[in-house]
C-alpha cells in the first residue's frame, strides 16, 4: 500500500495481520522478514505481528472468576510462569482474512478479519478481529494509522478478555546492528511497578534510569535495558472504556537517530504502552529452498513500542473492565504512527 509517495510505502502480511514493510525516505524502519515463508518458521520474536486475543502477560497463566470459571492458558513466557501474547499460537501466528482494499476516513486503506473460535488457546468464546491499515502523507511527514475493533460474536459464554496491539521492532538507524545511539522521547515516565515474575505489583511508579516526560535521552549500545509498561492514565482501571477509538490522541514516544535524520512518532488513544530494547531479540540467519536469505539479528536490534491496556489486566480482577466484553459490547483503540526524514 502506497501513501502515494514513491518513497514511501507499507506492505501488509495476512499472517498476524502484519507488518513487512513501513517505508520512509526509501528506508524501512520494521525489522522484518524477505518473505511470507519466514513469518511461519522462524518469528518466535513476533515481528511486526498483530497480538492477540490478549496482549503482553497474563499471571500465572490463568483467567480466574470469568463466566463463573477459571480457565488455564498456555506458558510460553521463557522460565516465568505467564501465558505471554496470547499463547504459543496467538493471533500473529494466524492468518487473516486479507488485505482488502478499503477506503476509511477518506483514506485509502486495507482490512484484515480474523475469528478467533471458543477454545482457541483456551479462551473463551468466538470473537471477531477487524484490523485496519490506512495511510497518506500529512505535512510531508508519512503517515500509518491503525485500528481495532473486537467483537464477542459467539453464544458460547457470557463474557470474555481480549487485547490487541502491534509488535512491529523500530529501527530509524537501518541497518545498523543495533539501537545505539538512538534518541528517545516518551510521554510519561511513570511504570508499572513488575514484582520476580514480570508481573505488575499494582504500584506505579518512576522509571529510576530515564528522565521525565518530554526530556530526550539516548540509548547505548548495552544500556538502559527497558521492557516495561508505561502508563500514560493512572486512572485507567477505572476510567478506561473498552473503545478508545473516541479518546483524543496522546504522544506515547518519539525516536529518532542523527545518522540518518529518521524521525518517527508514535501516538494513541491507549491509557498505556510498552516499551522494549529488544534484549531477549536473536534471530539467527536464514535461507529458504529457493535460496532467499535473511541475516542474523541480535538483541538490541529495535525498540518495540506497544500501545495497550495495563499488563494483566485480563488477569487481576479490578483490573479486567479494561478488557472484559459481552455480547454487544465492542472493543477498540487506535494509534497513529508519522515518520520523517530531516
Amino acid at each position: 500500500m502506497s501513501a502515494r509517495d514513491p518513497d514511501s510505502a507499507f506492505t501488509f502480511f495476512s499472517q498476524g495481520a502484519l507488518i513487512q514493510e513501513f517505508k520512509v525516505a526509501g528506508h524501512n524502519i520494521v525489522q522484518s522478514f524477505p518473505e511470507a515463508s519466514f513469518y511461519k518458521t522462524h518469528n518466535d520474536v513476533y515481528l511486526g505481528e498483530t497480538i492477540g486475543r490478549t496482549t503482553n502477560r497474563v499471571k500465572g497463566a490463568e483467567l480466574k472468576n470469568l463466566n463463573g470459571r477459571n480457565y488455564k492458558l498456555a506458558i510460553n513466557d521463557g522460565d516465568n510462569p505467564n501465558s505471554l501474547h496470547g499463547g504459543f499460537r496467538g493471533w500473529g501466528k494466524k492468518d487473516f482474512e486479507g488485505p482488502k482494499p478499503v477506503n476509511r476516513n477518506d483514506k485509502e486503506g486495507v482490512q484484515f478479519r480474523y475469528v478467533s473460535k471458543d477454545g482457541e488457546e483456551n479462551y473463551p468464546g468466538t470473537v471477531e478481529c477487524l484490523v485496519w491499515y490506512t495511510a497518506g502523507i500529512e505535512d510531508g511527514k508519512t503517515v500509518l494509522e491503525i485500528e481495532y475493533q473486537v467483537e464477542l460474536i459467539g453464544t458460547e459464554c457470557e463474557e470474555t478478555v481480549v487485547g490487541v496491539t502491534n509488535h512491529s521492532y523500530f529501527q530509524v538507524n537501518p541497518g545498523a546492528p543495533t539501537i545505539e545511539g538512538t534518541v528517545v522521547t516518551l510521554g510519561t515516565n511513570e511504570y508499572l511497578e513488575l514484582d520476580t515474575n514480570q508481573i505488575p505489583t499494582g504500584q506505579v511508579s518512576v522509571f529510576p534510569s530515564i528522565p521525565p516526560a518530554g526530556e530526550a535521552f539516548e540509548l547505548g549500545a548495552t544500556e538502559p535495558v527497558i521492557d516495561d509498561c508505561f502508563v500514560m492514565d493512572r486512572e485507567a482501571p477505572t476510567s478506561c472504556p473498552l473503545d478508545t477509538r473516541s479518546l483524543p490522541l496522546r504522544t506515547l514516544a518519539t525516536i529518532s537517530h542523527p545518522n540518518t535524520g529518521l524521525h518517527l512518532e508514535i501516538q494513541s488513544t491507549e491509557p498505556a504502552f510498552q516499551f522494549y530494547t529488544a534484549d531477549g531479540l536473536y534471530l539467527p540467519e536464514a535461507e529458504t529452498d529457493k535460496g532467499i536469505k535473511t541475516p542474523a539479528r541480535d538483541k538490541r536490534s529495535g525498540i518495540a513500542i506497544e500501545p495497550s491496556r495495563y499488563v494483566n489486566s485480563a488477569g487481576r480482577e479490578e483490573w479486567r473492565g479494561m478488557c472484559k466484553i459481552r455480547k454487544g459490547q465492542l472493543w477498540g483503540a487506535k494509534s497513529v504512527y508519522r515518520a520523517w526524514k530531516e
